[in-house]
């Protein structure tokens, strides 16, 4: 029973990642954006950006609370702060808004929006951050990169997984992720009040 804790805590870090990330919610945007591509340029910009978005997530896994000390912010602080940021972006989510979808539009593909902020975007950073103090840099960071390589291969097969859900259907997850992503902003709230 000795590995049960650190797999729980696992699961649990992996998806919280996993529902801040969105893979699946990322696809009718990431369609929009390359739908004149060649499926060779539409794969090269998918390498691109998932480079990009490793790098900025790594820094900020471990460089993130430094930043935040060297600010004097409290991790309690960050926590009310972060919660309310995820908050924000979960309900939009939730209710379907597409202002960055409409702003993605005007940038290039690869590292603006698709690097950022619609995979390592506020929601993952402030995650990342959050889970990095809370269980550490070693599950954080193998929960971030099997996240990474996921959204990786969701965003390769572009096509293949559009045609199976559809705009509709990925919108359906996306809401759902959406209404997770509040709950647990919700949770760093209430963790952050209770600090205080």
């Amino acid at each position: 029973m000795p590995f049960e804790l650190p797999i729980t805590d696992f699961i649990k870090v992996f998806f919280a990642i996993f529902v801040a990330m969105d893979a699946i919610g990322i696809l009718p945007i990431f369609s929009a954006l390359t739908q004149k591509l060649s499926v060779k340029d539409r794969k090269k910009n998918v390498d691109r950006a998932i480079l990009i978005a490793t790098i900025l997530l790594l820094i900020f896994l471990f460089f993130g609370t430094t930043l935040l000390g060297y600010f004097g912010i409290s991790m309690e602080s960050f926590k009310i702060a972060g919660g309310i940021i995820l908050l924000i972006i979960g309900v939009k989510i939730v209710l379907g808004l597409r202002l960055r979808e409409e702003r993605a539009k005007k940038y290039e593909v690869a590292a603006v929006p698709l690097a950022t902020p619609l995979i390592t975007g506020p929601a993952v950073i402030t995650v990342i951050i959050l889970l990095t103090t809370e269980f550490g840099y070693l599950l954080t960071l193998v929960a971030s990169l099997l996240n990474l390589l996921i959204t990786w291969i969701v965003l390769r097969q572009t096509e293949l997984l559009f045609k199976i859900f559809g705009r509709q259907g990925s919108d359906v997850v996306a809401r759902i992720m959406g209404l997770i992503l509040t709950a647990l902003a919700v949770e760093f709230i209430k963790q952050g009040w209770i600090s205080l």
